[in-house]
């Protein structure tokens, strides 16, 4: 005896539309009304969010959203007030208006005129029409939020990360990527060590300061002080910090992710000091630092050999430095060597030979190995089943043998 779709019980029937993408849950609410009530199930639409054009009044939308539990929402484009969407959505937790250049601090200013207490989460990316004066409004009305995303806000200032400082002590991550105007006296403020009312974002986890040109080691000596259960710090084409910041980083029990991509200030002794510290690293990038070579491949197997991600593109290592290093670095899965020119198939051989964990590698760029460096390293077991890991585009046609 068969059993057709239609005698699932309406659970059963939620379960499987819940494996669906977000297209093809709508699709299955649309062919009879059994399916329909299965598919609005909450469960179905547990952790979707949804993608919305704002242009026209639609009076059932934030009805049928809710109706379906979904609390998640991504603004791709604003025509109407945002008023429209917090009025419409309770209980609210994620709103990304990540490129909503239209989003100004006065249509901000008529959505948050009272305290939403379900919102976590806020992106307001690309928003470059955005000052300090909405900051203030959130700080004043979003006092739940765990993660603001401002990269791109080129208008927020000091001023800003004063209030945010001030209103938003549950912050956990906060992006604040090519904020050009921000300096020292700004993280100051966030790491609470400023003579200031405000006590500090001191739960902050995750920080990207990202192309912020002004800051300088002060920065990295208010954020060592003040933000002591940092795990991720993104200081990624900060040219104004230097080896001796790096000494105050030194000693962040918390911290686990470091990225200092493009920091031309940045040597081997600045390497030094991390790998003398008490740092447990698992992430470190130190690509594109052209004052980085093999005397930081010796430090960083001396003193961060715990590291499961290494970027080192672009800098001057050799097969020399590689041979310092591998033999410490045994549960290394990433290894990011592109563009390093020095680097020749005697150094993958060496790679191939201690780093068995190895899941992905990248050798864009690496001119001077050949087919047999390239077989050799292939062999390894775990980068044999994840291929796709493996970068070896910009490498000599001749090399190939």
């Amino acid at each position: 005896m068969e059993t057709h779709i239609s005698c699932l019980f309406p659970e059963l029937l939620a379960m499987i539309f819940g494996y669906l993408d977000v297209r093809d849950k709508g699709r299955a609410a649309q062919v009879c009304t059994a399916w329909r009530d299965a598919a609005y199930h909450k469960s179905v639409w547990r952790g979707v969010e949804a993608k919305l054009h704002l242009r026209r009044a639609n009076p059932s939308l934030f009805p049928s959203l809710q109706a379906r539990g979904i609390r998640r929402v991504q603004i791709l484009s604003l025509r109407r007030s945002l008023s429209y969407v917090i009025q419409g959505m309770a209980n609210i937790e994620s709103l990304n208006l990540s490129g909503c250049y239209n989003l100004t601090d006065n249509g901000l200013g008529h959505a948050f005129v009272q305290e939403i207490g379900s919102l976590r989460a806020l992106n307001l990316s690309l928003c470059k029409q955005i000052t300090d004066s909405s900051l203030g409004r959130i700080a004043q009305y979003l006092k739940g939020l765990e993660v603001l995303e401002l990269g791109g806000c080129s208008n927020i200032t000091n001023t800003g990360l004063l209030l945010i400082a001030w209103g938003l002590q549950r912050l956990k991550s906060l992006n604040l990527r090519s904020c050009r105007h921000l300096s020292d006296v700004g993280i100051g403020h966030l790491a609470g060590m400023t003579r200031s009312a405000a006590e500090g974002c001191l739960g902050l986890e995750q920080l990207t300061l990202q192309d912020c040109q002004k800051l300088t080691d002060l920065s990295l000596k208010h954020i060592s002080r003040g933000l002591t259960g940092l795990r991720l710090l993104n200081l990624s084409f900060c040219g104004g910090i230097s080896d001796a910041g790096l000494l105050h980083l030194s000693h962040m029990g918390s911290l686990r992710s470091l990225n200092l991509r493009s920091c031309d200030n940045i040597s081997d002794t600045g390497i030094m000091h991390l790998a003398m510290g008490s740092l447990r690293l698992s992430g470190l990038d130190v690509s594109f630092c052209d004052k980085v070579g093999d005397q930081s491949l010796a430090y960083i197997a001396q003193g961060l050999d715990g590291l499961k991600s290494l970027s080192l593109c672009s800098c001057h290592i050799s097969d020399d430095g590689i041979n310092r290093m591998v033999r410490q670095m045994h549960g290394l899965r990433t290894l990011n060597i592109g563009q390093c020119v020095r680097i020749t198939d005697k150094g993958l051989e060496l790679i191939a030979e201690h780093l068995s964990q190895l899941t992905g590698i990248d050798l864009y760029g690496c001119t001077r190995i050949t087919k047999r460096g390239l077989e050799r390293i292939t062999q390894l077991p775990c980068l044999k089943r994840r291929l796709s890991s493996l970068n070896v585009l910009g490498r000599k046609e001749r090399n190939w043998g």
